[in-house]
C-alpha cells in the first residue's frame, strides 16, 4: 500500500456528497474523538490504542446497554489504555488514545468491515446499533474515526527529530470466547513486515514464563490490523500489535507487571533494531 492510499481513500468515503447528514453524533457535553498524551516526548516509538474507551455519546443513549455490559469486553479492551499509558511514559513517546467505545465505531477496521459497527458482539444484541442508515453510520466515522486516524497520520508525517521507527498499537483480548479457552499470554499481530514482531516474539519466549501467539488469538492477515496497516505497513514504518490477555490485566497490579513485561521485551527488539 503507498503511504497515505488508504487514509485518503478513508477519507475520501468520509466526506463524499452523498453522505452528508445534518446529524450530529457529538455534542458539546462529549470529549474530543482522540486524546493525545506525552505529545513532546522525545522517543522514537510512537503508540495507538484503538480500544481504549467504554464511552458512548451522549446523543446515542448507550446504545441501549446497561452499564454492566459497557464495562465488559464487547465496549473496549480492558486494560489496554493503562497499559498504554505507561509504555508511553517509559519510552517517553508520543500516545494517541480513541476516546470512545468500539461499539459505536470500531476504529481498527475499514468501513467496508461488516464488524465496523457491530449489531452483534459476542452474542450480545446492540439495540443502538440496529438498523443504522447510511447517512448514520457516515456521521459516526466522520466525527470519531476520521478525526482519530487523521491526527494519527498527521503525527507520524510532521517533521520531527527524531523520526519515528517503530509504531505500536496496543490492545487486549479475551480469555475465553465463543466457548474457546485462549491459553496465550500475549499475542503478536503482524502481517508482512516482520522486522519488530519476529524479534519481539524471541524476547518474550527467552523469559520461559511467557506463552506468546504468534497472530493469535486473531491474525493481522485476516483484517485485524487496521491500524497498523494503514499508518505502519502503509508508509514502511515497523510496526505490530501486541495484546494482553484481559483476565492478566483486569487490575493496577496486573497492568503494572505485563506492562512491564511487554515493556522489557519491545525495549530489547528496539535496543538492537536498525530500521
Amino acid at each position: 500500500m503507498a503511504q497515505g492510499t488508504g487514509l485518503t481513500a478513508f477519507m475520501a468515503v468520509t466526506h463524499h456528497p452523498h453522505h452528508k447528514s445534518a446529524e450530529t453524533i457529538l455534542g458539546p457535553a462529549d470529549p474530543p474523538p482522540f486524546t493525545v498524551s506525552n505529545a513532546h516526548g522525545s522517543g522514537r516509538t510512537f503508540f495507538v490504542c484503538d480500544h481504549a474507551s467504554n464511552r458512548i455519546p451522549q446523543a446515542l443513549e448507550n446504545l441501549g446497554l446497561t452499564p454492566k455490559q459497557l464495562q465488559e469486553h464487547i465496549a473496549w479492551d480492558i486494560g489496554a489504555a493503562p497499559m498504554a499509558d505507561i509504555l508511553s511514559r517509559r519510552f517517553d513517546a508520543p500516545l494517541i488514545k480513541a476516546s470512545y467505545s468500539r461499539l459505536v465505531i470500531d476504529c481498527n477496521r475499514q468501513l467496508s468491515d461488516p464488524t465496523s459497527i457491530l449489531e452483534v458482539s459476542d452474542g450480545v444484541m446492540i439495540p443502538g446499533n440496529q438498523n443504522l442508515d447510511r447517512d448514520h453510520a457516515a456521521a459516526r466515522a466522520r466525527e470519531i474515526l476520521a478525526p482519530y486516524h487523521a491526527e494519527i497520520e498527521w503525527q507520524l508525517s510532521r517533521n520531527r527529530s527524531p523520526a519515528f521507527h517503530a509504531l505500536i498499537s496496543v490492545h487486549s483480548f479475551t480469555p475465553v470466547f465463543q466457548g474457546h479457552v485462549r491459553p496465550w499470554h500475549i499475542g503478536v499481530l503482524w502481517n508482512e513486515d516482520g522486522r519488530l514482531a519476529l524479534p519481539f516474539m524471541d524476547a518474550l519466549s527467552m523469559r520461559g514464563d511467557v506463552v506468546v501467539g504468534d497472530n493469535e488469538p486473531y491474525s493481522a492477515r485476516n483484517n485485524f490490523g487496521y491500524t497498523i496497516d494503514i499508518h505502519g505497513q502503509g508508509r514502511s514504518l515497523p510496526h505490530l500489535l501486541v495484546e494482553v490477555r484481559q483476565d492478566l490485566v483486569a487490575d493496577p497490579q496486573g497492568v503494572a507487571h505485563w506492562a512491564s513485561i511487554v515493556s522489557d521485551a519491545l525495549r530489547k527488539t528496539l535496543d538492537s533494531f536498525s530500521p
